[in-house]
């Protein structure tokens, strides 16, 4: 199962969020003095915690145990009610808009989102700030590269749970050469064994990037041109499909050569097939991130902040790196990593696609969000091209 979401078409949870976007509805947004709730944190030590399946550590011998939230507990007398509820990011928010958008609590302290839908919650104004003095080490250890982006700066309301990129993966073996860029995935001999994600989130960074154009800043003119060579390759029969989170399967199986892949998953991959390769394209990848917030009327507040700043303690984060094998959003884990004596550890520790180096972080770029306003063209656009 994907700890990475699709846009699974343009219907009624996608719908109903542009609509609260700010396309009708203004009263939907909510001033940052009005987010907060009476906190019951002191007299009430418990928080609900809602996250993504497969997305936190467990113990080896009792899958129902999740060791650094035990750990939380015992430090600090606070429970965690932990949920595996998020299994899209649109049908998540769709769930819990409707209290939102009217002022209501969720029943959820925390939350973790993909950071393109965080920053619908921001612009809403449905995420509350958070205490950075109670939380030294997010302050101290949250990763530069992720410190301040466009939609949230300097992450007031958002902190990473994981992070990773979306790269190209292919099985190099069977493909007899290596590919170092994008632009590879077009060549005649991938012609049917190539595909590509299709939620338009997912995936148009790197595709963008590997046009050169610079992600940070695309207009909408740079959207438009990337669908015509999308539409071009559909055409030709060049791209075979596109996928959710079943690309797994195809590369596995040898149905695709080449395809869009997160490098989490790859991690995973390549441990069944070591023909299998992630690259971070010459010229250039996404970097990208599922954060934590705390929605408005949260009733426990500052047991959520606690939490949040339990996890970015090097020690915890390297426990949860090691575990779920995405890029790790606190770079001092790398070293607790490479200091245990455990082999299978330090391998992790000394790989980029957790702790990328300098040279992988020269080419990653953080995508500026898709806009409210432009976000019901360009997904209809899409979608239509994909075929959601």
């Amino acid at each position: 199962m994907s700890r990475r979401s699709l846009l699974r078409g343009f219907g009624g949870a996608a719908a109903a969020s542009l609509l609260a976007a700010g396309c009708g509805v203004p009263a939907a947004y909510v001033d940052e003095g009005d987010r907060a709730a009476r906190d019951l944190s002191a007299r009430d030590r418990t928080l609900d915690f809602a996250n993504w399946p497969l997305y936190i550590d467990t113990d080896d011998e009792d899958a129902r145990k999740r060791p650094t939230l035990d750990a939380f507990r015992k430090r600090t007398g606070i429970s965690v009610r932990y949920t595996e509820e998020i299994n899209d990011n649109d049908e998540f928010f769709g769930k819990i808009s409707p209290s939102l958008m009217n002022h209501q609590e969720t029943g959820r302290d925390l939350i973790v989102v993909s950071d393109w839908m965080a920053a619908r919650f921001v612009r809403l104004g449905w995420a509350q700030e958070m205490n950075r003095a109670t939380q030294p080490n997010v302050t101290e250890h949250l990763d530069p590269q992720l410190r301040s982006p466009a939609f949230d700066r300097g992450r007031l309301h958002t902190v990473p749970w994981q992070s990773g990129i979306t790269g190209i993966a292919y099985n190099r073996r069977k493909l007899g050469r290596e590919i170092r860029s994008t632009n590879d995935l077009w060549a005649d001999d991938l012609r049917g064994k190539v595909t590509l994600l299709s939620g338009l989130d997912e995936s148009f960074a790197l595709l963008m990037l590997g046009s050169g154009v610079d992600v940070t800043r695309w207009k909408g003119d740079d959207f438009h041109a990337l669908c015509e060579k999308v539409e071009g390759l559909v055409k030709s029969r060049h791209i075979r499909r596109f996928t959710g989170n079943d690309y797994i399967k195809d590369l596995s199986t040898g149905d695709v050569l080449a395809c869009q892949a997160y490098s989490g998953d790859v991690i995973q991959l390549q441990a069944d097939n070591p023909d299998i390769e992630f690259v971070v394209p010459e010229e250039g990848a996404e970097l990208w991130a599922e954060s934590l917030l705390i929605p408005n009327l949260a009733r426990h507040k500052t047991n959520a902040e606690k939490l949040v700043d339990h996890y970015y303690e090097p020690e915890v984060a390297a426990e949860l790196a090691a575990w779920v094998n995405y890029v790790c959003p606190v770079p001092a884990a790398q070293k607790v990593l490479a200091d245990s004596g455990d082999e299978e550890l330090v391998a992790l520790a000394e790989d980029p696609l957790i702790f990328p180096d300098t040279e992988m972080r020269g080419r990653l770029a953080i995508a500026r969000d898709i806009t409210a306003q432009e976000r019901q063209e360009f997904a209809k656009r899409w979608n239509a091209i994909v075929g959601l």
